[in-house]
């Protein structure tokens, strides 16, 4: 599952966590992309020491036998985590589904935690251009809105399983409160709404105002947004 940040992407990962017959991983290449770009991200020592450093670990990590057993592994990525050096040949050996947001909420929602994103720092043409890539190897990429998911949870995750030949199990629908054991050492950072949540919230209103500072990167990002949103179930 390629996203952004701010994407309903936790909520998905709890959702398809709490089957029975799927394990979950969550942004395995965060360590390795901060190493690689020095950035300075919230609890950065601390995610630097959870996870490994070399890319390269990671994906043998991740089409390695899956956890606890299970038939079906459920991977969480961001997409700007994936900068040059980090190998993407692999992604032709599993299905990839993009998990798309109107960028206004999602700079609304990244701003509240971290202040002044930038165009590089929510994904989009990073998601673009991993969709580019996966078509032009022949791959049949899935896009999937985060708005139709909270509009209609089970009508889009029935949707959402269908097109990757995966039968939908209704426990995807709720979880329990208080997050998941596979959540990344930085979810007390991140992850303060949907560890009180039990399942999707509700249907999102109008969109958020974005403040002027920002609305280059809103502008930018829109294109990228649009592209994928043309392809979406």
């Amino acid at each position: 599952m390629w996203s952004g940040p701010r994407n309903l992407s936790t909520a998905m990962m709890y959702a398809f966590g709490n089957r029975a017959d799927c394990a979950v991983v969550d942004e395995p290449f965060y360590a390795a992309y901060l190493a690689a770009t020095g950035l300075d991200h919230p609890m950065r020592a601390e995610i630097l020491s959870a996870q490994p450093r070399d890319p390269d670990e990671v994906v043998a990590q991740l089409m390695g036998p899956i956890p606890g057993g299970k038939p079906h592994f459920y991977q969480k990525h961001m997409a700007q985590h994936m900068i040059p050096g980090v190998s993407r040949g692999w992604m032709a050996e599993v299905v990839n589904v993009f998990l798309i947001r109107h960028p206004a909420r999602v700079i609304a929602s990244y701003g509240a935690k971290r202040e002044n994103p930038t165009l590089d720092d929510i994904g989009f043409w990073q998601q673009a251009e991993l969709f580019d890539e996966v078509k032009a190897a022949g791959g049949r990429p899935v896009v999937i809105d985060s708005h139709d998911i909270r509009d209609d949870p089970e009508g889009m995750l029935r949707r959402l399983c269908d097109a990757i030949g995966l039968g939908f199990d209704p426990a995807m629908l709720r979880w329990p409160a208080g997050g998941h054991s596979d959540d990344g050492v930085w979810a007390p950072v991140w992850y303060g709404a949907v560890w009180k949540s039990t399942g999707f919230a509700g249907a999102e209103g109008p969109l958020p105002e974005v403040p002027g500072h920002l609305r280059p990167v809103l502008e930018a990002a829109l294109p990228f947004y649009e592209k994928l949103r043309a392809e979406k179930i």
